[in-house]
């Protein structure tokens, strides 16, 4: 099959590194260590695990960040090379295992693609497993398959970068007629944004401030809504067409990002604050906002995050912060922020009813609550990847959401 693999030797690792602060073509030249190249199909690691065939496959901001070496390198410990990329998925069962009898050939699937205990054969499952919370399993480098946190960091398992790749029965969630593709492959992204919201829920009449209009700080913006929140949404994005989109799905107000803190006039009249200027450096703020959900990651919106939250308030890093630089953690003991992480999806309460994170963004989308089908903005075949990395990076120009791989 067709696949692009990333498998990062050191000699490839520090040329691209070296060249790409200057050069980004390099991340995909033929030094790079993303190869496009025609590998085997993944075998299934037993019964109960599943082929899919990729419909459409996703960029994710991490993969973007894997693509350019920006991810820190503690994450290589909980992954194996060489590894087919791609975690955002929607696709087609072709091959079952002899224990799967509650999923056929032909039908339309999501993965979820975390490999916790249960995929990796562990009985009995670890803590964090055993209460719901797989997505933090500890074992992730344990059992019958290699090291990886998800489909997509794993060796044996492959990716949605390549046609096809192997999935354990607890992993897929069938598909609705109703939910189109586009939805469906929106339904990972949407998932982390409403674990995020499920674990931290804002009160109702608060403001939360989303830092970011990309794909997760839009996913954020429409699951508040379809959960029935009625807080005031304040969505601070780089780009007029992500604050425009974001008003489309919900936000009560959007702010433009303008030099190093020309946004926080405009934010602190949303929020009631007062905005000081001190000797040196940024602006900060006199109160701030009760919820603030970083979207990004970065050093600089983290640094806004913190200081646009209010007394007491709570940061939310949705965003896949590594080594950020630049940020003054002055107004965490100042205001007596709670900094909370939030990652990937798990079981959820709903309604009193336990309920997996993704299969809640699905029934959603099946009911109409739900449709992020819209940022499925630009498609690409596997062999013209570079092109689809330029137009993920290059969103000035391309205004692109969800830039996906697509397979016949």
């Amino acid at each position: 099959m067709r696949a692009l693999v990333f498998h990062p030797t050191v000699p490839r690792y520090l040329a691209t590194r070296a060249l790409g602060f200057a050069w980004e073509a390099a991340y995909w030249s033929g030094l790079s260590p993303l190869r496009l190249r025609e590998v085997s199909d993944p075998p299934l690691p037993g019964p109960e695990w599943v082929r899919v065939r990729v419909r459409m496959g996703g960029i994710c901001g991490s993969d973007l960040h894997l693509v350019t070496l920006q991810t820190s390198p503690s994450a290589s410990a909980f992954a194996s090379f060489p590894f087919v990329p791609g975690h955002e998925n929607v696709g087609q069962v072709v091959e079952t295992g002899s224990a799967v009898a509650d999923l056929a050939v032909g039908q339309r699937v999501v993965v979820e693609p975390v490999l916790p205990c249960r995929a990796r054969g562990l009985f009995p499952p670890c803590p964090p497993c055993q209460e719901g919370d797989y997505h933090l399993c500890v074992r992730t480098t344990d059992g019958h398959l290699s090291p990886g946190l998800m489909v997509g960091a794993c060796r044996d398992t492959g990716g949605s970068w390549g046609e096809t790749f192997v999935a354990h029965r607890s992993q897929v969630v069938p598909l609705p007629p109703t939910v189109s593709d586009e939805n469906a492959l929106m339904s990972e992204p949407a998932a982390c944004a409403l674990h995020a919201l499920m674990r931290w829920p804002p009160r109702d009449g608060d403001t939360v401030v989303v830092v970011g209009g990309g794909i997760i700080g839009q996913a954020v913006v429409a699951c508040l809504r379809a959960m029935g929140c009625s807080s005031r949404v304040v969505v601070l994005a780089k780009y007029p067409y992500q604050a425009e989109q974001a008003r489309a799905l919900g936000a009560d107000h959007t702010v433009q990002l303008q030099g190093a803190d020309g946004h926080y006039e405009a934010l602190a009249d949303l929020v009631g604050a007062r905005v000081r200027k001190p000797i040196l450096g940024k602006r900060v703020l006199v109160g701030g906002a009760p919820m603030v959900v970083d979207c990004v990651g970065s050093g600089r919106s983290l640094d806004d995050s913190l200081r646009l939250a209010g007394p007491k308030g709570t940061v939310v890093v949705l965003g896949l912060a590594s080594l950020p630089r630049g940020v003054d953690w002055t107004p965490v003991w100042l205001k007596e922020l709670r900094v909370v992480g939030s990652y990937a999806y798990a079981v959820e309460r709903w309604r009193g009813q336990p309920v997996r994170t993704l299969e809640l963004v699905v029934r959603w989308m099946a009911e109409g609550k739900l449709d992020l089908s819209g940022l499925v903005t630009h498609r690409f075949p596997v062999d013209r990847y570079r092109e689809a990395l330029r137009a993920a990076l290059g969103k000035s120009t391309t205004r692109a959401f969800k830039v996906a791989f697509e397979f016949q």
